[in-house]
């Protein structure tokens, strides 16, 4: 089996529960400390040995093809300051990896999205970073589901178990642990009713598809929401022949939240070289007031 390279990272989304800041920052550059959440996303692919990736935009998200290339006006400040250390980190994430871009034109779901990755990918088995979601781990979570991916030969995901009250806003697996932390998923369903959750488990973020997941998008009927989803097209793969599923380790942040972005701000502030040390102090201090 090849190497998996490649990966995918679906940012098309309009970020309506980011509002009114998503109207002129793109959700995915809205900032963890001094980063934007996307930069955490493209780190943890190229840790996990990915090359190339493709973002999939829309309008209005110009500012993650800007941060991921070289700036020539602040190279010249940079330089006159005398900050060749400053400008060589800033140089580092324009060298980061092979990043290309491509318009969702129409916002028919991820399921879609992820279609739209069909020449970029071609016959090769890729990983999908979900634009939503940061994850701090020890180990990358795409790598843990590339190797999961390439012992078993199945379309893998990564998984956290959630609350039934919030299992309906995602999506539900059938899936029976057959190791430590990892599953054998036979189902799934998105954004169940309370009647057709099938478990706790959740899909949060990260999957390693097969090439055939395209041929199986491309006469994939809208599901919920009246959108292309992805987690249908699994499904077809999950009852077929069963899928891996990887209950993963580490921090699980919803970038697509307001308190999901404040909490990764917190958790990545207390752990930040430069800050992390009086942060902490100020914020034990704070909490004192509350």
């Amino acid at each position: 089996m090849a190497k998996i390279t490649k990966a995918v990272i679906p940012a098309a989304g309009l970020g309506v529960r980011m509002l009114p800041a998503a109207k002129a920052v793109p959700k995915e550059m809205m900032s963890i400390v001094d980063k934007p959440a996307m930069h955490y996303q493209i780190k943890e692919a190229v840790d996990s040995g990915i090359t190339d990736i493709l973002i999939i935009t829309n309008r209005g998200k110009g500012a993650i093809e800007d941060y991921f290339d070289y700036s020539p006006e602040y190279e010249k400040k940079l330089l006159a300051s005398g900050k060749e250390d400053v400008l060589r980190e800033i140089n580092e994430i324009a060298e980061m990896a092979n990043i290309t871009y491509l318009r969702q034109k129409a916002p028919k779901g991820l399921g879609h999205a992820v279609w739209c990755a069909k020449s970029f990918v071609g016959n090769e088995p890729f990983a999908v970073l979900y634009g939503d979601d940061v994850i701090e781990s020890e180990t990358p979570t795409t790598k843990s589901l590339i190797d999961l991916y390439e012992k078993y030969n199945k379309l893998t995901v990564g998984v956290r178990e959630v609350t039934r009250e919030q299992i309906v806003k995602y999506s539900s697996l059938d899936a029976t642990e057959v190791d430590k932390d990892i599953y054998v998923c036979r189902d799934m369903i998105e954004k169940p009713t309370p009647d057709k959750i099938l478990s706790c488990l959740s899909i949060l973020g990260r999957v390693v598809l097969p090439p055939e997941i395209f041929a199986v998008l491309e006469n994939q009927a809208p599901g919920a929401g009246g959108e292309i989803q992805l987690t249908d097209a699994m499904a077809t793969f999950a009852r077929a022949d069963g899928i891996m599923a990887y209950k993963f380790p580490g921090i699980h942040h919803d970038m697509g939240s307001k308190l999901g972005l404040l909490k990764a701000n917190i958790s990545y502030g207390v752990k930040h070289s430069e800050i992390g040390e009086e942060f902490t102090e100020w914020l034990k201090e704070y909490v004192k007031t509350l």
